[in-house]
């Protein structure tokens, strides 16, 4: 019974029959497939998760602060003759003016705290509605139509004792250290201005929530006589490269921009962007160990197999079976643990990943209701009573709720890597097939 090219059913027949017809219940192939499934599944809700904050972080500074591309240090009077030429560009997705500066901000009730003042222009939701989306008001609302409005971050209106309607007094740092300033009245010159809280914003990222506020762009002149920014966002921030060379060509017949300083956001930034790169990297690599512990396991198990079928592949090679068919049958065992495996961990691990808010507290509440058993017990023994437990406590962590954000490329390869470290175990176990001789194998039987 030679193999024959093209009509390999035998091979398929012999692997289902040693997969669905194993001598008794194989635990390793259980263990393996659990093994498989734990990886991939831990793996995509974690990587989920870190997704969540970390592109949640990014996304706020780059859509709340830095902006994909910015031009600087060009001529004032030139602001609108740039702002038509680049709201016109392709893949160009919004353009705002802005200036920024850095103030003191005093309440009327006491209290002081150093702030962070951007002037934009009134209709910043019209050319920008990314950033006025971002800013998730719990008082008042993104409202800039008169020149004496402020919105500011919900920390620091908290740590002010401030809320929408009470009055703040900005004082310019730089006319502060300069030697004018905190003791003149809001009327007595430049670099102090009276403003009133329109709306009161949260972010989710604590720097801009704790130091952040916004003007009218025309108030900002008083404490920063500069030329604006020009933020540009894009459609895809990772075309940042064509699309700076692009915005450079098209201001170059500006009179005046030929001086001008352009940068991506890769320029500014980059070493938290660095950073919170190499930490999911190297997220991905210890979870990642996960399958090589799983592939050992697999690779002990389909050697004990072959082991245990000296026989059976010694008659298979009798009768024709090439080594390369006979150790595919052993392939495909190994294929089949890790396709299973992957796809059960591929379907909890998004179920998990697509509810992580309803897991964890459903978890809280398992360990809080034995938390107040304990409680109960304690206190009829004179202890002390502990406190609930939280994941994620609002004490330590400026979260209201988990983020959680897929990528489908990533969670594909996490199950490709499942796949893999299955059948490349598999695959070096059946090695063992070659050194099999089927006279020495059938001599006795």
């Amino acid at each position: 019974m030679k193999e024959k090219a093209g009509k390999p059913g035998w091979i398929w027949y012999i692997a289902s029959r040693y997969i669905f017809h194993r001598r008794g219940n194989s635990p390793s192939s259980v263990l393996a497939v659990l093994g498989i499934a734990t990886g991939v599944l831990s793996l995509i809700v974690i990587i989920a998760v870190m997704n969540g904050f970390q592109l949640g972080f990014i996304e706020n500074i780059l859509e709340i602060s830095s902006c994909h591309l910015r031009v600087e240090n060009y001529p004032l009077e030139k602001t609108n003759d740039a702002l038509e030429i680049l709201r016109s560009l392709p893949g160009v997705n919004a353009v705002l003016p802005f200036r920024e500066f850095q103030a003191l901000a005093r309440g009327r009730r006491g209290g002081q705290q150093a702030m962070l003042v951007r002037g934009v222009p009134p209709d910043a939701g019209k050319y920008d509605a990314g950033m006025v989306s971002r800013l998730d008001f719990e008082q008042g609302m993104f409202d800039l139509s008169d020149p004496h409005y402020v919105l500011m971050g919900s920390e620091l209106s908290r740590r002010l004792g401030l809320r929408t309607g009470d009055e703040v007094i900005l004082y310019s740092i730089n006319d502060i250290f300069s030697g004018g300033g905190e003791g003149q009245e809001a009327d007595d010159g430049a670099g102090i201005e009276q403003f009133t809280i329109a709306g009161v914003f949260r972010t989710g990222f604590y720097e801009f929530d704790t130091g952040w506020g916004f003007v009218e762009i025309g108030s900002a002149e008083v404490f920063s006589q500069t030329a604006p920014v020009l933020g540009i966002k894009l459609k895809n921030r990772f075309q940042d490269r064509p699309a700076l060379e692009l915005v450079q060509r098209s201001l170059a017949a500006v009179p005046g921009f030929d001086e001008a300083k352009f940068s991506s956001w890769r320029d500014y930034n980059k070493s938290f962007f660095g950073a919170l790169r190499t930490e999911k990297l190297f997220m991905f690599i210890l979870v990642g160990l996960i399958f090589i512990v799983v592939g050992l396991n697999i690779f002990q198990a389909q050697r004990r197999a072959v082991l245990e079928r000296r026989e059976e592949i010694g008659l298979l090679r009798a009768i024709g079976g090439g080594e390369w068919a006979v150790r595919f049958v052993f392939v495909c065992d190994g294929a089949l643990i890790g396709l299973t495996g992957s796809i059960s961990g591929l379907l909890a691990g998004l179920l998990i990943a697509l509810n992580i808010n309803f897991f964890f507290t459903a978890l809280e509440s398992i360990v809080n209701f034995f938390i107040q058993l304990l409680n109960v017990l304690a206190g009829a023994l004179g202890f002390g009573a502990a406190e609930d437990f939280a994941v994620f406590s609002p004490a330590i962590f400026y979260i209201k709720e988990i983020p959680s954000r897929i990528i489908p490329g990533e969670v594909i390869l996490i199950c490709i890597f499942g796949f893999l470290s299955a059948l490349l175990a598999a695959w070096y176990a059946s090695g063992r097939v070659s050194r099999i001789r089927p006279a020495e194998v059938l001599r006795y039987e």
